[in-house]
């Protein structure tokens, strides 16, 4: 069965707004009615995403990560929550695919005790995501964080 995710990687209660206005945009329930569906078979997952929500990403990667089928993930463009999704099985880039990833980013307002209790979130965050990325490549939490420190981009 094939499943794609594209577009923005979306909360669940966002996506009817998607829809509505035609936009391409995947999340968390998505993922989980096609696992359903799959009920067991082979699951071709098509990842053309910029990113966007994390924790969207985080529970799409956990919900392939669980699914009891086999799952091949082929990597078009997987950026940002997009890269985390890709994480969670085995992946082929195709040879003009693109990966990259960086930090947990948001928006925050209030004063300096708000800004510091964002960074502190901010942070967490990253090196929750960095664990993904350090299970996929082997490489350790150091040089992970430091390539999302970069904003790295990585070709198939």
């Amino acid at each position: 069965m094939k499943l794609n995710i594209i577009g923005d990687i979306i909360p669940n209660d966002d996506k009817w707004v998607y829809d509505w206005l035609d936009y391409d945009g995947t999340c968390a329930r998505d993922v989980h009615n096609a696992i359903e569906k799959a009920n067991g078979e082979p699951l071709d997952v098509y990842i053309n995403s910029g990113g966007g929500d994390v924790f969207a990403g985080s529970e799409i990667y956990e919900a392939l990560r669980d699914y009891s089928g086999e799952v091949t993930i082929h990597v078009i463009y997987a950026a940002s929550a997009a890269s985390v999704v890709m994480c969670s099985r085995k992946s082929v880039i195709t040879p003009t695919g693109m990966v990259m990833v960086h930090n947990v980013s948001s928006t925050a307002r209030g004063d300096y005790h708000a800004m510091d209790k964002s960074s502190e979130v901010l942070q967490k965050a990253s090196k929750a995501i960095a664990a993904a990325y350090t299970a996929k490549s082997g490489k350790p939490e150091t040089e992970v964080l430091e390539m999302m420190d970069k904003e790295t981009w990585l070709t198939g």
